[in-house]
């Protein structure tokens, strides 16, 4: 297995999903759901992927306590590889911008960009198909990132089909509060119900169309508990956003402005 490969470098971008609505709880434990993702470099983390003289070396930067290196996505993607193909000999460089908590895919970025740059340095074996099993192995987001344009996502948010969605006619705002809410908090209050709505319809209008068609079922539930949620995003219309939703399981909020 190669050692000699020059380092990779990636800029790894967030998404934000448009629209959140949970169908069902699946068997599994897992629930099913409908969603878009739209990839936003509005926060970013950055990503370096090079030779090293031990097995596995992790470092990481961030202003956020992120608990155990042993536990982050990056790593566990390259024992994901490693235990198939024997990959060795890699340190990983991670400097998270990022917001970690927000419903922002951070997390999920950094595995799927890791698994990518890890693929193409040793010429791995590994169809889209089996990639996304990877990725579906790290967390329900990560297979996202590795096509990274706009999709409607149902399922896990693993069976995605592209849209063309295009929002650079628009400025988009993010705000993250300090307000950290995990996913098993977020799913706790849903009650999963059918949608009423067809994402990809529905936004082909312009965004200022989208209100009270285009909801996260988080919300409802979260912002009776956390009123600052609310808050925020009554901010962001009062900032004169066309629509503004919370991202995912939150806490990050988005707006979307005229330019």
């Amino acid at each position: 297995m190669r050692r000699d490969f020059e380092p990779v470098e990636a800029k790894v971008n967030a998404k934000i999903n448009i629209g959140l609505q949970i169908v069902r709880k699946r068997p599994d434990g897992y629930h099913d759901l409908q969603t878009v993702f739209y990839p936003t470099d509005f926060f970013t983390d950055y990503l370096r992927i090079s030779p090293s003289e031990k097995e596995i070396a992790f470092q990481m930067e961030s202003q956020e306590d992120l608990g155990s290196n042993d536990n982050n996505l990056c790593v566990k993607a390259f024992r994901l590889l490693q235990k198939d193909f024997g990959i060795s000999h890699v340190e990983i460089f991670l400097k998270k911008g990022i917001p970690s908590g927000a419903g922002l895919g951070g997390g999920s970025a950094d595995a799927a960009f890791t698994l990518k740059i890890l693929r193409d340095i040793f010429q791995l074996p590994i169809n889209q198909e089996k990639m996304i099993e990877y990725a579906l192995q790290l967390g329900s987001d990560v297979p996202f990132f590795l096509l990274n344009k706009p999709v409607y996502a149902t399922g896990r948010g693993e069976v995605m089909t592209p849209i063309d969605l295009d929002l650079s006619n628009y400025r988009l705002k993010i705000v993250k509060p300090d307000i950290h809410i995990s996913t098993k908090e977020a799913y706790a209050g849903v009650t999963p119900r059918e949608s009423e709505v067809f994402l990809p319809e529905v936004l082909k209008k312009e965004p200022k169309e989208w209100n009270n068609r285009v909801v996260n079922d988080f919300e409802e539930p979260l912002f009776p508990k956390i009123p600052a949620l609310k808050t925020v995003k009554e901010g962001l219309y009062q900032e004169g956003a066309l629509y503004a939703s919370m991202s995912g399981s939150g806490s990050a909020f988005f707006g979307i402005f005229p330019k």
